[in-house]
């Protein structure tokens, strides 16, 4: 290197490094237009605008009043991905482009989902390090990682408290809404211990837990300690609530609902999407089981008889912000996973839309400077996107090349596998549904609700993914949110938010 262009490198690197740059430096609106870049160019205009965007985020410090935490069951970056573009394609657009409503958050991290005994992770593991501060193992809800199978039956003391337990403790309003059953995995861990995510109810449980004066999932749902118990419960899974008399699971002949409506005369039960659209705002303790197991996917519900996870999420919302102390809320979107498990697309990214939705329409219900959302994922799917489809290709459907680089065989416009097959762009690792290379495949096919994508692997379910998952946030304190992070640490951003001392 010759000492002009040495002293031109020290030059470049003190011009980066120096805190006011170099004075001789030219904006880039200064500089001319050229064929390459022109500054009509749409991609130049809009990046200067996201860059104006970031340049006036402001940190919000406030103390928060109020917590949202939204989780998408399964809702790994592929399935935001995808969904984005399934989002514009149903409004006729291309699809790429689009935005779901958290994507406009400020602030983002990546979350590592592993439990302490597992890299790829559950439901009930990972919930359970968003609610409490701690991971703890595979399929366990709400308790300690070394605690014991067998120590089911001591005093709440003896478990990691939840944030509902906590804010219910000093008199703030808490609830959840949910499209699973009220007792599974994700909702258990706002309010439950339990060595096993499956003790739903008493007839789920072994003798020996019972004989020992184990509580089952539903059981501490309605006994729920704290405060004067969770304000709003919304979601499916009535048969963990009633005795096998009235159409339930139980054995010990509880019929749990009366129970919490003799304890809370107070309250309301609700069983209809019909009955939680008259519901009107005023402080009313709410328990709405819509379903005797989890509730309908979205795409097939019948909204009469199940409300939407929208309408679900405002009425907890009316329900909750009456009380000057504030609230905390844990809405989920259940299906997503639901629907990866069974490798099919189509419900899960619609259930994703729905899921972004319930996010905007909160979005319009609260104030973000008292309010921080946090929307994350419990665990992410093994859904991969792959084929080099062209853009505007329809997420769901049959890869149509595009680019320059796509694949060596093309038939009528479609791509082709080794095996002269066309492919849809998205498919799953593992799973139940693989191909023989014989089996037919058309357009219709795969844009039908029934549709199963191909898994490389067979298996009578599919499988979770361990990779990272986003969290994005907005509103009081948000901007803790950034780096990666290991999924525990949303607690203790949740507990600095609010004031408390986690401690």
């Amino acid at each position: 290197m010759s000492v002009f262009r040495s002293l031109l490198f020290v030059i470049s690197i003190a011009c980066v490094f120096s805190l006011g740059g170099c004075v001789t430096k030219q904006s880039l609106d200064s500089l001319p237009a050229s064929a390459d870049v022109p500054i009509t160019d749409p991609w130049w205009l809009s990046g200067k605008a996201a860059l104006q965007q970031r340049l006036n985020v402001k940190t919000n410090n406030r103390t928060a009043k109020n917590v949202i935490l939204f989780i998408g069951d399964g809702m790994g970056i592929s399935t935001v991905t995808a969904a984005r573009i399934f989002d514009g394609q149903s409004r006729g657009e291309s699809g790429e482009e689009n935005v779901l409503s958290f994507e406009h958050f400020p602030h983002v991290a990546l979350i590592k989902t592993y439990s302490v005994d597992a890299q790829v992770p559950d439901s009930a593991a990972t919930a359970s390090a968003m609610n409490t501060g701690v991971k703890t193992r595979f399929a366990a809800v709400g308790i300690w990682a070394d605690q014991p199978v067998d120590d089911c039956y001591g005093p709440q003391t003896n478990f990691p408290k939840t944030l509902a337990e906590i804010a219910e403790s000093i008199g703030m309003s808490t609830g959840f809404a949910t499209t699973d059953k009220i007792t599974y995995a994700t909702p258990a861990a706002v309010y439950a211990h339990s060595p096993l995510r499956t003790w739903e109810d008493d007839a789920s449980m072994p003798e020996e837990a019972r004989l020992r004066g184990c509580k089952d999932i539903a059981q501490q749902l309605m006994d729920f300690p704290y405060g004067d118990g969770l304000d709003v419960m919304l979601g499916g899974g009535y048969e963990s609530l009633l005795p096998v008399s009235k159409g339930g699971k139980r054995l010990d002949n509880q019929d749990l609902i009366a129970n919490w409506q003799q304890r809370h005369p107070e309250g309301r039960y609700i069983h209809s999407g019909e009955e939680l659209r008259a519901l009107k705002s005023g402080g009313e303790k709410i328990l709405g089981v819509f379903a005797s197991r989890h509730m309908a996917y979205s795409m097939d519900k019948n909204t009469e008889e199940e409300p939407t996870l929208a309408e679900m999420t405002s009425a907890a919302i009316d329900q909750l912000s009456t009380n000057p102390k504030g609230y905390f809320l844990m809405v989920e979107n259940g299906h997503i996973d639901h629907a990866h498990h069974n490798t099919n697309a189509i419900r899960a990214l619609s259930d994703t839309q729905a899921f972004a939705h319930a996010i905007e329409i909160a979005l319009e219900k609260i104030d973000l400077n008292d309010t921080l959302v946090l929307v994350t994922a419990d665990h992410s799917h093994p859904l991969t996107m792959v084929g080099y489809p062209k853009r505007g290709n329809s997420i769901l459907g049959l890869v149509e090349p595009g680019g320059i680089k796509g694949p060596s065989q093309v038939i009528n416009g479609l791509a082709l596998s080794s095996d002269k097959r066309p492919y849809t762009t998205l498919g799953y690792r593992i799973g139940p549904h693989t191909r023989s290379s014989s089996e037919p495949i058309s357009t219709e096919d795969t844009l039908s609700e029934g549709f199963h994508q191909q898994s490389a692997i067979a298996m009578p379910s599919g499988f979770h993914g361990g990779e990272d998952v986003a969290l994005y946030a907005t509103g009081p304190q948000s901007h803790l949110v950034g780096g990666v992070l290991e999924q525990n640490v949303i607690f203790h951003i949740i507990s600095q938010a609010l004031g408390w001392n986690a401690d």
